[in-house]
């Protein structure tokens, strides 16, 4: 049998099965990993996602035949067994295992590997295929753990509180928004939330996640907002609706962060490095649990991964896919095309500090 999936102008397609993997253009049937608008489009005849992650389609996408599928449970399509399996990167979330004639291949959408309260924790799953995203794909990415970020964020904001200034988080609206708020401490002050991740909030708590209580910048007092943190999307920074909030201190949540240049280009006075993405340690080993003996790398950094992945006795190849990054497109300069580029020109020069005297990188 030749490759199960493949890639064509509508997206990755599984032969065999006769369906499409979060396809970039409408389709008949496609298999949806997570909600992220570069991953879940409007548009296609019959959705099938996990259960955990339907009600956040249909929040994102409006009226759409959408079936959900519980973690493990499978279905046969065309002779192609599915079943989804969690991928740890926001609320329903999936890897997609496809078996067809003894064949096993496993397409991971994003991931990551540390846990987190607001999603199931990534599965590792095995197969001969595996199909893994890249997002963070060089060795100079290695996150702290979750918890030193989040009491470093904490720490900040009863700092800004006892001085009498609003603190300010900007944040992708959909999944770190809530992965904050579910670690935030609330007895530092009241939580707002701007009115786009508001209503990703109540999405969350009706799948059953505990968050804190948060309220819209409309409903408290003035005062109040001295001792308050903010969550709020990077589409806001700069616009009128900051500007309520008087002497405030913003700060910025994402892997992007640990770039220096990121960093000063963002104008914040605090970056947290945080990401829904696996770092390199964490694409790594989620790599060597599939066991898989063929890696295809997806949106990120490909050529590094690759050519690592090659050297180390495995046969990697890269998909040319239409997949952009939820965290690149919020935590750089609205410059479209020309920010990313300098995102991964500034990595791959930092990079540089990292790599031994062979130029390879020092894993």
């Amino acid at each position: 049998m030749g490759d199960m999936v493949v890639v064509r102008k509508e997206g990755l397609y599984c032969v065999p099965g006769g369906f499409y993997i979060d396809p970039w253009r409408p389709v008949d049937r496609a298999v949806i990993t997570h909600a992220h608008g570069d991953h879940a489009r409007y548009g296609h005849g019959h959705y099938l996602a996990a259960a955990p992650g339907v009600g956040v389609l249909k929040s994102r996408l409006g009226d759409i035949q959408v079936q959900g599928l519980e973690y493990g449970e499978t279905v046969t399509h065309n002779g192609v067994r599915i079943s989804l399996h969690p991928a740890g990167h926001v609320l329903g979330s999936s890897q997609i295992r496809m078996e067809c004639g003894g064949e096993v291949w496993v397409a991971s959408g994003d991931y990551k590997v540390e846990p987190d309260k607001t999603c199931a924790p990534f599965e590792p799953v095995r197969c001969d295929t595996f199909i893994t995203e890249s997002t963070f794909g060089l060795p100079i990415y290695r996150w702290d753990p979750e918890q030193q970020v989040i009491d470093e964020m904490n720490a900040w904001w009863r700092r800004n509180a006892d001085e009498g200034r609003c603190s300010v988080v900007f944040a992708y609206s959909f999944g770190k928004a809530q992965r904050i708020l579910s670690r935030l401490d609330p007895s530092i002050g009241p939580i707002v939330c701007h009115g786009a991740v508001e209503p990703l909030n109540r999405v969350y708590r009706a799948g059953g996640v505990a968050l804190p209580e948060t309220r819209m910048v409309s409903e408290i007092d003035k005062a109040l907002l001295r001792r308050a943190i903010v969550i709020a999307p990077p589409s806001s920074s700069g616009s009128p609706w900051m500007k309520r909030f008087g002497d405030y201190s913003d700060s910025f949540a994402s892997g992007w962060m640990l770039l220096r240049g990121a960093r000063r280009r963002r104008g914040v006075d605090r970056g947290f490095v945080l990401s829904d993405h696996a770092d390199w340690p964490g694409l790594m080993s989620a790599i060597q649990a599939t066991g898989a003996e063929q890696v295809i790398v997806t949106h990120g950094s490909i050529p590094t991964m690759v050519r690592w992945l090659c050297q180390n006795g495995l046969d990697a190849k890269g998909f040319d896919t239409e997949y952009g990054d939820e965290e690149e497109d919020e935590a750089l300069p609205p410059a479209g095309a020309a920010a990313s580029k300098d995102a991964a020109k500034e990595a791959a020069a930092e990079q540089a500090v990292e790599e031994g005297p062979s130029g390879e990188p020092d894993a």
